[in-house]
């Protein structure tokens, strides 16, 4: 499968021109179908460039969401492209954990990938994602601890907590320190629901954030993604109810998957994985239906399913399965 659908989650604009027009559930990506309501309640000044004591005022109330020192953390204009930007600091040989993120494969040149089992030791940068997607494997924090033992005196552990945000205890940013050969990476867009806000956060040694920032340059962000990340970051009251939010509504999705005879894969609240004989053929069926999901070019029997945002779109899911 080349289609856009197979490429990223959000491909809503190719499915509504590939499957027809109609009331659309987006049920392809991990984004929280409930996001961050104070954006739309907020004014930016578009004449004016962004002040850098508003940035580093982001920075600082991310690190305290984060747990790490602020002067640890980089603001970058979405996770993507600080991936990125680091792989090229980092250089020289990696590997990456699959099944996981294509951009893990890309951020190194010649980086090899890796089962999640045979990473544990070896010299060079080792990337990964936790908690993964798409099979949403989480890694406890012992297990991370040896990761980071293992990578040597020369190597670097990259971790992508894109999705670390539903649940604290699954990050690894409190080890974050110039003594350590840890980067990790957080995403604001999919636990507050706001993609399109582009913005992410690298998290490293002072001689990484200093290199990076010089890769950035001036400005690197918008007043709106300031503003809104600033805000979002510091409203703990949101953020608490969203915890304890999530794990009920993946709960709720299990119990439609299960009924249906599907076993739900993964520990991240924000989508659940199935593995069934044809994929894409239950795919296509939910898309007639106006049910977008995540199907993989590269594995036929995976299907990723993100939250439904309300009980409607929880029943539609039911019903489309039934008939399924």
């Amino acid at each position: 499968m080349s289609e856009p659908w197979t490429w990223h989650g959000g491909g809503l604009v190719a499915a509504r021109r590939h499957f027809g027009e109609g009331d659309w559930i987006d049920l392809s990506t991990g984004i929280n179908p409930h996001p961050w309501p104070g954006a739309a309640k907020m004014d930016f000044d578009w004449q004016r460039l962004p002040d850098p004591s508003a940035l580093a005022a982001l920075e600082a109330i991310a690190a305290s969401h984060f747990g790490v020192d602020p002067r640890h953390v980089c603001a970058v204009p979405g996770s993507e492209i600080g991936l990125r930007l680091v792989g090229a600091l980092i250089g020289g040989p990696a590997q990456h954990v699959t099944p996981g993120y294509r951009t893990h494969g890309a951020m190194i040149t010649g980086s090899a990938a890796t089962a999640f089992d045979a990473a544990h030791d070896g010299g060079g940068a080792l990337v990964l994602a936790n908690p993964n997607n798409p099979d949403g494997r989480l890694i406890g924090a012992d297990a991370m601890r040896g990761l980071l033992r293992g990578r040597g005196a020369d190597g670097w552990l990259l971790v992508d907590e894109a999705f670390a945000d539903a649940d604290p205890a699954a990050s690894t940013a409190a080890a974050v320190s110039d003594e350590q050969r840890l980067i990790v990476f957080r995403s604001f867009g999919k636990f507050f629901g706001l993609a399109g806000v582009r913005l992410g956060f690298a998290l490293g040694p002072q001689t990484i954030i200093a290199a990076l920032r010089e890769k950035l340059g001036a400005w690197p962000l918008s007043a709106a993604a300031i503003a809104i990340g600033a805000a979002a970051y510091a409203d703990r009251e949101w953020v608490a109810a969203t915890r304890a939010r999530l794990p009920d509504a993946s709960a709720a999705l299990d119990a439609v998957l299960v009924r249906r005879g599907y076993q739900p894969i993964g520990a991240c609240p924000l989508f659940r994985l199935i593995e069934v004989d044809d994929a894409r053929g239950l795919f296509e069926r939910l898309a007639q239906r106006a049910l977008l999901t995540r199907p993989f070019a590269d594995q036929p029997r995976w299907l990723r399913i993100g939250l439904p945002a309300d009980a409607d779109a929880l029943v539609r899911l039911d019903a489309a399965l039934a008939d399924g």
